[in-house]
């Protein structure tokens, strides 16, 4: 991808990103998400765009936007040009690229399922035509045995034998399994990040991927940004929202992230279904995702039964019966999949009064 940036992710820049490089504290005064749309939104009905703000007429335009976003506010922030030089230098020296929503390699997924709610800057290194490409997502707790670390392992070099690109965190545990199984196996991954683009794009098992054009590490966040609970609870969606299918390999119940983005995604977002692993000894967390819609992993250990099982489409209006009675039919000789089946078809007021 081009070093050089677009007129409007620069504004986009100035307006909304801290610009660790620049300085030691982001500024107080920058647009929340929020801010930023309703700026946005007042641009478009002027029929212009955050490159405005720098241009020929940016004074003016500037005082036009008065009505949305305070013009003093917007002016100082549009004053760090220095900080942003210095930022965009780092970055370049480091192979991270940036793009806003308003470019044409940002991901058409989030464009399409998050709309507003997509980050307005994404940072990068790597190839982002992976990030078109879909795959299987698979989340997990981060602290879990071996025995979990190679089911999970295994399963990515499945993903990677049917050329089907993962989709994780690359946080300890599961996320950093999956990816480490797929790219071992030859596939692709994107990596959606919480925090510490800047330090993980220089790990060196990670530099012979991403030159190879095999890795893709992303994140909405700046390079140098530290980790932040509430950041990894909103990078949750963003990996959802990139896949065609996620895998739930573990998970607590009622608590995490794990819990909390795979809630959100059966319950409320429903961009893609929503696996968990089958077997012995699944857990609490994963039984209770059942209860909420969560489909068996049917475990397939060829390519072909891989690609069937990213094959199901999930659609805001069905019932858990209409989304799983197909799997269920393909996968009921596996360990507690006649339960999971009876579940899912008993009314949701008998099961909770079983539960009680």
């Amino acid at each position: 991808m081009s070093a050089s940036l677009s007129s409007n992710t620069r504004a986009i820049l100035l307006l909304t990103a801290p610009l660790i490089a620049g300085r030691n504290e982001p500024s107080s005064e920058l647009l929340t998400p929020g801010e930023f749309n309703r700026l946005s939104r007042f641009l478009q009905d002027q029929q212009s765009e955050p490159a405005g703000l720098l241009g020929s007429e940016a004074r003016e335009l500037v005082k036009r936007c008065a009505c949305a976003i305070d013009d003093t506010r917007l002016e100082r922030l549009l004053g760090r040009g220095f900080l942003l030089s210095q930022a965009i230098e780092r970055w370049q020296a480091r192979a991270i690229w940036t793009i806003s929503r308003m470019d044409d390699h940002y991901p058409s997924r989030w464009k399409t399922r998050l709309n507003e709610n997509a980050p307005s800057i994404l940072y990068g290194c790597g190839d982002p035509a992976i990030l078109e490409t879909g795959g299987l997502a698979m989340v997990g707790s981060r602290d879990v045995n071996e025995a979990l670390i190679e089911y999970t392992e295994n399963v990515g070099r499945l993903a990677a034998q049917a050329q089907r690109t993962v989709v994780s965190g690359g946080a300890r545990g599961i996320d950093q399994a999956a990816m480490r199984g797929a790219l071992q196996e030859g596939g692709n991954v994107s990596g959606v990040l919480a925090d510490s683009l800047e330090r993980v794009a220089l790990v060196r098992e990670n530099r012979e991927v991403l030159m190879d054009g095999r890795l893709v590490l992303v994140s909405p966040y700046d390079p140098a940004a530290g980790f932040h609970v509430g950041q990894a609870m909103q990078r949750n969606k963003l990996i959802y929202a990139l896949a065609d299918a996620a895998l739930v390999v573990s998970s607590d119940c009622g608590k995490g992230g794990t819990w909390t983005g795979a809630v959100e995604q059966l319950e409320k977002l429903k961009f893609v279904p929503v696996y968990v692993r089958s077997g012995a000894e699944t857990g609490k967390g994963l039984e209770a995702l059942r209860g909420k819609g969560a489909l068996v992993w049917p475990e397939p250990d060829t390519a072909e039964g891989f690609e069937e099982a990213l094959a199901i489409r999930v659609s805001p209006g069905n019932s858990v019966p209409q989304q799983t009675e197909l799997l269920f039919m393909a996968c009921e000789d596996l360990p507690g999949a006649a339960e999971a089946h009876a579940s899912a078809k008993r009314p949701r007021k008998a099961r909770a009064k079983k539960s009680g």
